[in-house]
């Protein structure tokens, strides 16, 4: 046999020892019965206390057991693991929590009647009554919102990536910044002050300029990020074949970049669908039903949640009420993500 052959078959004594790929879910669910066990037995009746005291046993757990086999430096890239898996999962608590208590106590009156009917003359203690009228007044507020705010919002960023330089640049990047943190109570009070000015009653289309305006620094700093990303080899090779630079950002860029825009602008259609304070100032809520945007009082979604859990003391009906429109109005913004995630893979670039 040749020197090759055994040098071969011999095993490498290079190799250092490694934990199995089973050992952290091992560690994981010892350190749940040990939490368990010490919580019961000092008395703890708290589950977020008995989560706690779990999470700190499986990072003090892991540390241990990977010192002792792999070493310390291994042990210490272990134990940023297991930060980051504790942390998502106290992350993910209070949303799972949210999910399912709203879906719990949301399911108690949502049913087709519930959809299809408003509250008209019901009582807000008594039963019946729906969120048809909140659905259709919400529908056209966000509709018109998103027709005044995604294409100057968009334009916007256009000018910011492709055109400009200078002085207005910077002070047009500085107020979108500022106008992506300002609350939506002041949207609310701008629009409100112009109301007051020309002597206007509430009207659904007063809501949907806040909303608007909430809405386009979010579409602007978005659609810019998208912008950035097109490659400028892209840019030049069009521009060197004598094409005009407008249209080298319509059939180029913005083709290009299309599927991240458009993510950018749904999301931003499903921040501004739980707005309540610029809808509470300009809306007012309206229990019936009112197709016209530009006339009267409208009813919306996050607007009749908020006034039937206002009236739910003592009223178990609005109280479920509030919940079934809760539930409503997490389904359109989930909707509305998988939508946005379904448009960005359609129309990536391949």
């Amino acid at each position: 046999m040749s020197t090759a052959a055994v040098t071969e078959k011999r095993p490498s004594t290079l190799r250092a020892a490694s934990l199995p790929k089973w050992t952290p879910w091992a560690i994981a669910a010892g350190s749940v019965a040990l939490g368990i066990g010490i919580s019961a037995a000092a008395g703890l009746h708290s589950s977020i206390q008995w989560g706690l005291i779990a999470a700190l046993l499986f990072v003090l757990g892991t540390y241990g057991i990977a010192a002792r086999v792999e070493g310390r430096r291994q042990a210490k890239d272990r134990v940023a693991t297991s930060f980051v898996w504790v942390a998502f999962l106290i992350a993910l608590v209070p949303l799972v929590s949210l999910i399912w208590v709203t879906v719990a106590r949301g399911v108690k009156v949502l049913d087709v009647y519930f959809l299809t009917h408003s509250m008209g003359v019901v009582a807000d203690s008594e039963p019946g009554g729906g969120i048809y009228a909140a659905i259709i007044g919400s529908l056209e507020q966000v509709g018109l919102a998103t027709l005044i705010g995604a294409p100057i919002g968009i334009l916007t960023a256009i000018y910011l990536v492709e055109y400009g330089r200078g002085t207005l640049a910077k002070a047009v990047t500085f107020f979108v910044d500022v106008m992506t943190g300002i609350p939506s109570i002041v949207a609310g009070l701008f629009i409100l002050s112009l109301m007051l000015i020309f002597k206007a009653q509430p009207f659904g289309f007063a809501g949907s300029l806040a909303l608007a305006i909430l809405m386009m620094p979010v579409v602007v700093r978005s659609t810019e990020e998208m912008l950035k990303l097109v490659p400028n080899e892209l840019r030049e090779a069009s521009l060197a074949l004598g094409v005009p630079k407008w249209r080298t950002i319509l059939k180029v860029v913005l083709p290009t970049s299309i599927g991240g825009i458009t993510t950018g602008v749904m999301l931003s259609i499903a921040r501004i669908a739980g707005e309540t304070a610029p809808v509470l100032l300009l809306v007012f809520g309206n229990p019936f039903i009112n197709n016209n945007p530009f006339e009267g009082a409208q009813a919306s979604l996050p607007l009749y949640i908020y006034q039937q859990y206002a009236q739910s003391a003592g009223a178990n009906a609005a109280y479920d009420r509030a919940w079934a429109a809760s539930l409503t109005l997490i389904a359109f913004v989930m909707i509305l993500n998988l939508v946005a995630r379904g448009i960005a893979r359609w129309k990536a670039p391949r």
